[in-house]
Formats: structure tokens, sequence, C-alpha cells
């Protein structure tokens, strides 16, 4: 049992020299390449069992026969082993350097695609990460690209349409300052309509820019969705009479639904707005709201003659107006933006599909609890 003892303690004595000088050595270099990395712990490994075979060899008084064949096996050993680390710190070397190009030209702008050949399982998991960043970084640039379209079509658009009135504005101004104008009542009416469109296109951009923000303050309540309906259908009516379309709302379903009554409302009004002035005159708009696994379900047709397939996904865009209304009275293409906003911000969804005759947008919302 002491002999024992004794050749564990020698033994721990020779390896434990060998592990303090390789943690030093790894501590100066820690900065260096993987291989070496490897290299210096097979080394350890075999420096500790040499230095401890040594260490027993010695307090076991072998013969020189003896102990020059126990060193010459720990050698052959140490050789193999350290040409073996070698190889694979090269290899793990090569693949990390083939995975450090890949991930510079993603960095650079591009995507990033994963080195071809074997891997070991990290830089596999690694390489599979990068490849679904990648994916969402495109995406985002898309959307980011998309957006910014929509920005500078929205400034061109918001441009011109405020440009018109503002001509008109001067021009009617200038005209009555003068004491020109023929029929002054007609140029002041007018004057007061402009005002109001402008108002309300910077109404408009107010409640959008609030959305994009996050700061619209919602205050929900308990509410019928009949109701809420009824209240839209009676303040599009006047705008209905006056384009000569129908308005019809014979399917809605007295479902409660929590939500901020004066934005929904605004909702409802945007799309009934749109609706109206893309339906030709002797046309139908239907509103039907009914409940379903989704929640509340409400639906404002119209008889447009539908959307390009292409134009489908931009409907909801901000700025995002049809190639026919670009003209006044069709807005700055903010209405239908700021009914995503809104949805959204009651965590619902808004969708747009093409129907016989014109299209159908569905509004989505949580249903109220019981």
């Amino acid at each position: 049992m002491r002999d024992n003892l004794l050749i564990a303690f020698f033994a721990f004595l020779g390896a434990a020299a060998a592990g303090l000088l390789g943690a030093l050595v790894l501590l100066l270099i820690r900065r260096r390449s993987l291989a070496l990395h490897l290299g210096v712990v097979v080394a350890v490994a075999i420096t500790a069992m040499f230095a401890g075979t040594l260490a027993v060899a010695q307090a076991m008084f072998l013969s020189a026969h003896d102990l020059e064949v126990v060193t010459t096996v720990v050698a052959m050993a140490a050789i193999v082993s350290l040409a073996t680390a070698l190889l694979l710190g090269r290899w793990v070397a090569a693949r990390s350097r083939d995975l450090t190009l890949a991930t510079r030209a993603f960095g650079e702008g591009g995507g990033f695609t994963s080195p071809d050949g074997p891997a070991a399982a990290e830089l596999s998991a690694l390489s599979r990460e990068l490849e679904a960043t990648s994916v969402k970084l495109a995406e985002s640039r898309e959307r980011e690209r998309v957006l910014e379209s929509s920005r500078r079509e929205l400034v061109a658009w918001i441009s011109h349409d405020l440009r018109t009135p503002l001509a008109g504005l001067r021009a009617m101004s200038e005209a009555l300052e003068d004491g020109v104008a023929t029929d002054p009542d007609r140029y002041l009416k007018q004057i007061r309509t402009e005002v109001e469109r402008l108002n309300g296109m910077v109404g408009d951009l107010f409640e959008l820019s609030r959305i994009h923000a996050g700061t619209l303050a919602l205050s929900p309540s308990r509410m019928s969705l009949y109701d809420l309906v009824g209240d839209a259908l009676a303040g599009a009516d006047p705008l209905a009479r006056e384009h000569g379309v129908r308005l019809v709302g014979g399917r809605v379903e007295p479902v409660p639904v929590e939500v901020d009554g004066k934005e929904m409302s605004r909702v409802l009004g945007n799309l009934l707005v749109n609706a109206i002035r893309r339906t030709p005159a002797d046309g139908t708009v239907a509103v039907a709201a009914e409940r379903s696994p989704d929640g509340v379900v409400l639906t404002v047709t119209d008889g447009c003659g539908g959307i390009p397939d292409e134009d489908l996904p931009r409907v909801f865009d901000t700025g995002w107006r049809g190639t026919h209304a670009r003209t006044p009275p069709a807005g700055a293409g903010l209405g239908l933006a700021i009914v995503r906003g809104i949805v959204e911000a009651h965590q619902g969804r808004t969708t747009v599909r093409n129907i016989p005759g014109g299209c159908c947008f569905e509004v989505v919302l949580p249903a109220s609890a019981s």
C-alpha cells in the first residue's frame, strides 16, 4: 500500500509540473491559432505522462535497459499523439478560416454561404445560425428598401397634393384682396373647402407619425360592433349619395369587441371612404361583420374592379395609391396605412383580396371575452 502511494505521489509531482508549465504557455499564447493551442494541450498531456513515468521509473530503480524501453515507448506515443493533434489543429484552423472568409463577405453586405466540406459540430452550428441571420437580414433590407421607396413616394405625392390647393388658395386670396373676384362668397366657400382638405392631410400625417413612433395611446372599451358599423355607415352616407353608391350593412352581427371606439371609427371611415371613391356610380359597397375562430372579422367590399396582383402586397404601405388615384380627391395614400397601424395596435390584422368586380378588405380583431 505504501509503495502504491509513493508511485501515485511521484506521478502526481511529474504531471503537476508539466501541467503548470503548460498552463503558463497557454496563457502566453492565448491570442494565437487554435492549432497551436491543441498542440500545446497534447504536448502537456504527453509531458505529464512522460514526467510521471520517469519519476516512477526512478523510484522503482529500474535497470538501464528497462528504463530505455519505457522511454522509447512513451516517446513513440508522444510523437504519434502530437502529429495527430497538429493535423486536427490544421483541419480545424482551415475550417475556421473558411468560415471567417464567408462571414467577411456577409459583413460587407452580401449573403452568407456556408463553406464547402465537413466541419466540426460547433462550426456547423455556427454556420447554420449565420445562414438564418443572413436570411433575416436580407428580409430586413428588403423591408427597409420598400419602406424607403414608400417614403420617397409619400414625400413626392404630399408635395404635389399640397402644392395644388396652396396655389388655388393663393390665387383666390389675391383675387379677393384685389377686389376682382366676381363671386366672393363662392371664393370663400372654396377656400374653406381647401383648408379642410389640408387640415385632413395634416391630421393623417400626425396620426401616422404617432403609429410609427409607437405612441398611439388606445382607450379600449367594450362595445357592440353593430353600433360601431352603424355609426360609420351613417357618417359615410353623404359621400356615398354624392357618388351615387349604395351602402349595404345587412350582414353585421351584434358581436362585442374591446376596442378604442374613436380609432376604430377612423378605421371603418377610411375603409368606407376608400371603397366609395373607387366604386363607380350605381355600384355597391357592403359591410359585414361576424364571429370566426380567429376572432371578429369585419369586411368591406367594393366594386372598384379589382387591384392588380402585383400591387396587392403594397396596398397598406405608406403613401401607396393606385395609378388611377394619384390626383385629388384621392388623398395622400395614408388612409390604408393608418388602418393597418390602428388595427395592429389592437392586436389585429388587415388583409385585402380581389373578388369578382372589386376587392374585399378584411379586418380581424380579437373577440371580446364574454
